[in-house]
């Protein structure tokens, strides 16, 4: 019964009728030459002369000759002068709400000691309103002097009766004053969730502040929502954020994270606030009240029998119904193990993490029959199941499921994705060929944590860890994905050129096998990215037909030392023939 509920639902989400039109009002089409024009289509990289837009689509690539009968006497003509323009980037996996939030939260990035934590919570303190909580985001504690996170203690000289909250980079770890666990309801005597950590003063009777995974979550959930016009910032703050990059389809890949996330979604499809497509992933936890809400937010949407619409819906050039107002439900999100210190394997840690001890492997976020029930409701479905996952004993979980699915309910196009996808034995690469998953790559990774993890992981796993070119050799697609703000920034460029190069902060080049050419680190980010999230065919790739989502890049990729790449600056976006973002206004 619930999976046909859910089926039930989903088609309510996927279906909504014409709507007032809303076109660019493009008078003539735009044709853009005098520049390198890189289709992204095809195992080599292919240059055309020109490409023609109209009314928010692609009408031509190919040669001016040709072109001409689609631009028509007196097009618009921009002439790149020598930069390259490439598909518009999908981003495969990122947190775009829980990045909005953090714009608004205190930066902890770079801090050097508690102290300087504590100081900067101090101030964020100043800039927050009577009764919200005093967050901060992205400090690591490997990098303060002390090589621990801050004590509840610590903590409390922010503030003795606001709730004081701070997560680490990683997102899965973090800390809390006294009362942001009372507001959470958390004691001591509170019983660690399957798959985290509260930590306890010796003796056990007191809380000491860092928590880890699920009981971060769990502490996390609880924040007051934001509201009003901090909800608005919330998404166009991001948004503008994943422009400047490039980004013409951005994701948030765990919606449900903050208590508050499906009213910010919703208050920006009410306002119609996007100016970019976003693909949102459900966290686990909140699946069915995300499903529930599609249904009313399509229902809203939809022409009424008279023709109508209750509330107004923007007309899409690829007549793309999943979407309502930029925002479309694309899958569900699981957690199976960790980050680098809590990855799952099947064998130990070469190295042991602070305060781990014995044959430590990570430990197991989820039990197995949560996931089984999860493909029984969603394999057949077009919600794509989409797992975090680090290590390889993660890895053979969500094999053992789709294995299960297969052989319950037949094969699909489902396209599972294994975020992350760190570390996967050969034999784990040729079951998820055959079963049509797609791992996407953190390759920022590679420079913020490569050396930790030839440290924790040792150097045969690092060496095959992010296996671009092992899944490239057996004609399978990858994706790279920025997990912001996990990394500092949601920019693209350095997940091309960290994949050519996989030089990590010590100089040191981890896994110098898997490095792949700029062109298919390039398809990473545009076709192979598009295929990903099954929107082949309308993005991806400069062809006649498709969204003209657009990137004008500085200097190209393909023409630059390797060592460049990252560096490429992002001169303009254009999302459906419109330009969202330009460097420098």
């Amino acid at each position: 019964m619930r999976r046909t509920s859910a089926s039930v639902v989903l088609a309510a989400w996927l279906w909504c009728g014409a709507a007032c039109s809303l076109l660019h009002a493009q008078e003539v089409p735009t044709v853009y030459r005098g520049g390198d024009i890189l289709t992204m289509r095809g195992p080599t990289p292919e240059l055309v002369e020109e490409l023609v837009v109209h009314r928010g689509k692609i009408l031509h690539a190919g040669k001016s000759a040709d072109g001409k009968p689609h631009a028509g006497p007196n097009p618009k003509i921009v002439d790149l002068g020598g930069q390259t323009l490439v598909p518009g980037f999908i981003d495969t996996h990122g947190h775009m709400v829980y990045f909005g939030k953090n714009l608004i939260d205190g930066d902890l990035r770079g801090a050097k000691s508690v102290a300087e934590v504590v100081s900067r919570m101090k101030e964020q303190a100043k800039q927050m309103p009577a009764g919200a909580w005093i967050v901060g985001f992205g400090y690591l504690a490997r990098d303060l002097a002390e090589k621990r996170h801050p004590t509840l203690d610590e903590l409390n000289e922010v503030s003795q009766d606001r709730p004081v909250m701070i997560v680490d980079s990683s997102g899965h770890l973090g800390s809390g004053n006294g009362a942001v666990y009372k507001a959470a309801g958390i004691t001591a005597a509170t019983k660690d969730p399957e798959g985290g950590s509260f930590s306890r003063k010796p003796g056990g009777t007191e809380l000491a502040g860092p928590m880890e995974e699920t009981a971060l979550n769990a502490v996390r959930s609880r924040r007051p929502p934001f509201t009003g016009e901090l909800a608005d910032r919330v998404i166009t703050g991001a948004a503008a954020v994943w422009a400047s990059y490039g980004q013409t389809t951005a994701q948030e890949a765990g919606l449900g994270l903050g208590n508050d996330d499906l009213e910010i979604v919703k208050n920006a499809i009410d306002k119609n606030l996007l100016k970019i497509d976003l693909y949102v992933c459900a966290k686990d936890s909140v699946t069915d009240d995300t499903i529930n809400a599609a249904y009313s937010v399509a229902a809203e949407f939809n022409p009424q029998p008279g023709g109508t619409s209750r509330k107004l819906l923007a007309d899409r050039p690829d007549l793309n119904k999943r979407y309502i107002n930029r925002v479309r439900l694309g899958g569900i999100k699981f957690w199976l193990d960790g980050s680098v210190d809590t990855a799952w394997f099947t064998q130990p840690y070469t190295n042991l993490p602070p305060g781990k001890s014995g044959e430590y492997k990570g430990f197991q976020q989820i039990p197995n029959e949560v996931l089984d029930d999860a493909f029984d409701r969603f394999w057949t479905s077009n919600l794509q199941l989409n797992m975090h996952m680090n290590g390889d004993a993660a890895a053979d979980q969500a094999l053992t499921a789709i294995e299960r699915a297969v052989k319950k309910f037949g094969m699909r196009d489902h396209r599972p994705v294994f975020i992350h996808g760190t570390y996967l034995r050969p034999d784990q690469i040729q079951k998820m060929k055959k079963y049509g998953a797609i791992p996407s790559f953190l390759t920022s990774s590679i420079k913020s944590g490569g050396d930790a993890v030839v440290h924790l992981w040792g150097p045969e796993r690092a060496a095959h860890a992010l296996a671009s070119k092992t899944f490239l050799d057996n004609g399978m697609k990858f994706t790279y994905s920025h997990d912001a703000p996990v990394s500092p920034s949601p920019a693209i460029m350095p997940l091309v050129g960290l994949a050519v190069t996989r030089v990590a902060a010590s100089g040191r080049v981890v896994g110098p096998d898997e490095r792949v050419s700029p062109y298919h680190a390039l398809q990473a980010v545009t076709s192979m990215a598009a295929y990903q999230i099954k929107e082949e065919a309308a993005k991806g790739t400069l062809e006649a037909g498709k969204l003209a989502d657009l990137v004008i890049l500085e200097k190209n990729p393909l023409k630059v030392d390797p060592a460049e790449i990252a560096d490429i600056a992002v001169v303009e976006t254009i999302k459906e023939g419109k330009s969202i973002y330009r460097k420098g206004q």
